[in-house]
């Protein structure tokens, strides 16, 4: 008997005329994949088992900056700064782009000590700090969801957690929901041009002005709203401006932010000064070591402020 004929072969995939492959969804090399399985390489799951706090301080930084942690932890960042009222402090790392295998055992003892540090397998790079903000929402979401407040900061900022709770968030009031506040960009728009940093294309974000956003320096917002934003940011294409692209989530779930008082959220630098900066929540432009020689007069009691 012949044997009876083989099936015909299937052809590979580059046999296949263009026209027949299916058209692949081509991403912008600004828009990180997201969603997407982003892996805890670092993760304290634990730190709200017991109490959540009033207050979860984010600061996003860069694997490698031991020194501005351990300067945070001593200023602006220290869990104690504000006398009965708790605060959670936790740094946002991603990988480095070169370094990221000899800076792991590094990370990993610094995290050993401290129990402070999360870190996700995205690349620490400028386009993906939006990552690295959703990184901190997510674990805000899933692992201490009771959380009165967040607030979110970069590095480079005089941070005054003693007013911002006192004047601003105020814990003996129900804590506020579905809020958010910092400095308030309001009618500003995608920058075109590739030679600024902040250049964001059309095919990234095609409107020609965002929705009002906080300022990325430091901003506050309702632990109930952190959860928010983090289950929203996964149905919206990702924006490279992270502050922008937390308005956009806002905005899709139909909320808006909230002004501040006038001048206590400064996007530029400002003088020291201990009775101004007393009465302010954030001034940018301070490196943390720059901080560290001021917080001890700052602290001070030996300088008497006008009321």
């Amino acid at each position: 008997a012949r044997p009876s004929p083989s099936p015909p072969r299937q052809p590979y995939d580059d046999e296949v005329p263009a026209t027949a492959k299916p058209p692949r969804p081509s991403r912008q090399p600004l828009q990180p994949p997201y969603p997407y399985p982003y892996r805890f390489l670092l993760n304290e799951p634990h730190k709200c088992r017991e109490r959540a706090p009033f207050l979860v301080l984010l600061v996003a930084t860069e694997p490698a900056d031991t020194a501005g942690r351990a300067a945070i932890r001593q200023t602006w960042g220290n869990e104690s700064s504000v006398p009965g009222v708790s605060i959670l402090r936790l740094f946002l790392t991603g990988v480095h782009p070169v370094f990221g295998a000899p800076l792991r055992r590094v990370l990993e003892e610094e995290s050993a000590l401290h129990r402070d540090i999360l870190q996700q397998d995205f690349l620490d790079t400028y386009n993906n700090l939006t990552l690295k903000t959703l990184m901190g929402m997510e674990w805000v979401s899933r692992h201490c969801p009771g959380a009165a407040y967040v607030v979110k900061a970069d590095r480079d900022v005089f941070l005054n957690l003693a007013y911002l709770v006192g004047r601003l968030l105020q814990p003996q009031l129900p804590p506020k929901r579905d809020f958010m506040t910092g400095y308030v960009y309001r009618d500003t728009g995608p920058l075109r041009s590739k030679a600024y940093k902040w250049y964001v294309p059309r095919q990234v974000y095609p409107n020609d002005t965002y929705p009002p956003y906080c300022g990325g320096p430091a901003y506050v917002l309702s632990g109930d709203l952190a959860a928010k934003v983090y289950a929203v940011a996964q149905t919206l294409p990702l924006l490279n401006m992270e502050d922008s692209f937390v308005g956009i989530c806002l905005h899709a779930l139909g909320l808006s932010v909230t002004s501040s008082p006038w001048g206590v959220f400064n996007m530029h630098r400002l003088p020291y000064d201990k009775c101004k900066f007393s009465r302010l929540v954030m001034v940018h432009h301070y490196q943390p070591e720059e901080v560290l020689s001021l917080w001890p007069h700052f602290q001070g009691a030996n300088v008497t402020c006008p009321p």
